[in-house]
């Protein structure tokens, strides 16, 4: 069950677009002809999309919760902007997409989590890898699953804001099958946001075999879009992939 319209409007406290984000997105989108074309998945509330796209970046934004979607909407944008968002799923993409158009696709706040079957999360890094333009760059943003290797429950990094905390955790359960719990922490007041909801606790070594095995020359980890190299205790992993 999921009261995602619990999170709507928190969404940006929580998930801030960062100068170090924005630096490194900037940074990547100048590496193609302009202008770069950018795929976000599991776009939220589209806060990254709209700064992107001000920087003339050709952003495609999809997202399967309809809150999420129509407060992407809702956000100001010119007609001079190249922004369109979608309500769609990974399942869908590669069907609906242009083959070879994208030159980044992102995933971050660990909304690949989602994508809850070993063979659905294989299908992913193929699909990227078809959207991809040649050269393209796939970049995934999650918690560091690995730090929790063997625990059958796993309580995830809190995200806070002046206004709210958002808490949550991961449990295996006894078919094997994780899922997530997380709230709203406001003042005491606890709001439901997913309710056993199921997830892929992906880690780095899959993802450095799903994405070898999808034709990924390299994969790169770091702890952030500060550039950091990832270590193993690490709260967070920033892969990229080409």
């Amino acid at each position: 069950m999921e009261s995602i319209k619990n999170l709507v409007e928190y969404y940006d406290e929580l998930h801030p677009v960062t100068l170090a984000q924005q630096t490194f997105y900037e940074t990547m989108t100048q590496q193609f002809p302009h202008p770069a074309k950018l795929l976000s998945i599991g776009c939220g509330t589209g806060a990254l999309c709209h700064r992107l796209a001000k920087d003339a970046v050709d952003v495609t934004g999809l997202e399967t919760q309809r809150e999420l979607l129509e407060s992407a909407n809702l956000k100001y944008r010119s007609q001079l902007m190249a922004l369109r968002f979608f309500q769609m799923s990974t399942l869908e993409m590669a069907r609906f997409l242009g083959k070879k158009f994208y030159n980044i696709i992102s995933c971050i706040n660990n909304r690949v989590i989602f994508i809850h079957d070993k063979t659905l999360m294989k299908k992913f890094f193929f699909d990227c890898k078809e959207l991809l333009s040649d050269g393209g760059k796939v970049v995934l943003k999650l918690f560091n699953f690995e730090k929790y290797a063997g625990s059958d429950k796993i309580t995830l990094p809190e995200l806070s804001s002046v206004r709210v905390s958002y808490k949550g955790a991961i449990t295996r359960q006894a078919d094997g099958i994780y899922r997530l719990d997380s709230f709203l922490d406001k003042g005491g007041k606890t709001i439901p946001v997913y309710e056993h909801a199921s997830v892929y606790p992906l880690t780095k070594k899959e993802i450095e075999g799903f994405s070898k095995e999808a034709g990924f020359r390299s994969a790169q980890f770091f702890s952030g879009f500060d550039g950091l190299s990832a270590e193993s205790g690490s709260d967070y992993i920033l892969a990229v992939l080409n």
